[in-house]
């Protein structure tokens, strides 16, 4: 008998293939997010689950999906799985990281020159038949080329996105937990940094560490207030990192001069007064959207949950204490 495995949205077809190839699968029907009833009813009778950021997998969840032996999400962060209830019922959760590393550092940087540079704001203002010709004071941006960089969680896209840094002989700062190791700093020319300093003297700040208990809100009005009123504020990493009320006030009152924005505190709603602000450019969480790197996220993620559903190690696994008691 195949597998039972349920995937919550439809993936590159290359990924399909390797489940379909081991597991009787169900796949939402619907170009969107299943309702929570649709997921607990899905997931009934399931051995694998294959999710996606969008969905929430909580002990109800789990539950409901008795038999789960794995929840597969597709994604390098997990904040939509509660892993302590997982590891609680022996249920393996696994990840896709390294994939969506230089995507998501080159999405970074798209939002850096479409900010500091007026892109979005000019190209509407061309699009609507305003433009009468050039004139020397229309759009003027910022610089980017010999700016300071600060790049708030040097991980692996917080590192690839300071590497392009060099090209524009930018200073970079950065702020982490720990000190990264020497070799690395030598290859960045980064400087370790608080955050209160980071904030104080970059004039692109861009967000790279996960979403946890303590990054939740770990820019609000204080450190909007610290940043140089010429500085903008860069997040390809997760909505709640920023208080995004606070950012709307700091954008409307002039305490910073922009944001580029991929992730938002309670999507897909955005802050009330934020889409009308022209200082913000807003993309639709698409930092991993290139073929290559969605169809490389997928196939990993499939790989995962065929992996650890035939008896063998997922090679991206969260919890490997669930492994433990399987031998």
């Amino acid at each position: 008998m195949k597998y039972k495995v349920l995937v919550t949205r439809r993936l590159p077809e290359r990924a399909l293939d390797v489940i379909r190839a081991e597991c009787d699968t169900e796949l939402n029907p619907h170009d969107r997010v299943l309702t929570r009833g649709e997921l607990i009813e899905g997931v009934k009778g399931k051995d694998g689950l294959l999710c996606l950021l969008t969905d929430t997998i909580d002990a109800e969840a789990m539950d409901a999906g008795k038999n789960l032996k794995i929840i597969a999400n597709y994604a390098v962060g997990f904040n939509n799985i509660d892993v302590v209830s997982a590891t609680k019922r022996g249920i393996a959760v696994t990840n896709t990281p390294g994939v969506l590393t230089e995507t998501t550092a080159d999405m970074a940087w798209a939002l850096m020159f479409a900010v500091a540079r007026r892109v979005a704001e000019s190209d509407k203002f061309l699009r609507a038949g305003k433009f009468k010709g050039w004139g020397p004071m229309m759009f003027l941006g910022s610089d980017i080329y010999g700016s300071n960089l600060g790049i708030i969680g040097m991980g692996r896209i917080g590192s690839a996105t300071a590497r392009r840094a060099a090209g524009f002989s930018m200073k970079v700062l950065y702020a982490n937990p720990k000190r990264v190791d020497e070799k690395l700093e030598n290859e960045l020319k980064a400087r370790f940094v608080s955050l209160e300093e980071l904030l104080r003297e970059s004039d692109f700040v861009s967000i790279h560490v996960p979403l946890t208990k303590e990054t939740t809100h770990l820019i609000g009005e204080r450190e909007l207030r610290m940043m140089k009123k010429t500085a903008y504020l860069i997040n390809t990493a997760r909505g709640p990192i920023v208080d995004e009320k606070a950012l709307v006030r700091a954008l409307k009152e002039g305490i910073i001069a922009g944001a580029g924005l991929d992730v938002y505190e309670e999507e897909p709603k955005v802050a009330p007064g934020l889409a009308d602000l022209d200082n913000a450019v807003l993309c639709p969480h698409i930092a991993s959207a290139t073929v290559a790197t969605r169809t490389k996220m997928a196939v990993m993620a499939a790989e995962n949950l065929v992996a650890m559903l035939k008896g063998r190690r997922p090679p991206n696994i969260v919890n490997p204490e669930v492994l433990e008691g399987k031998r």
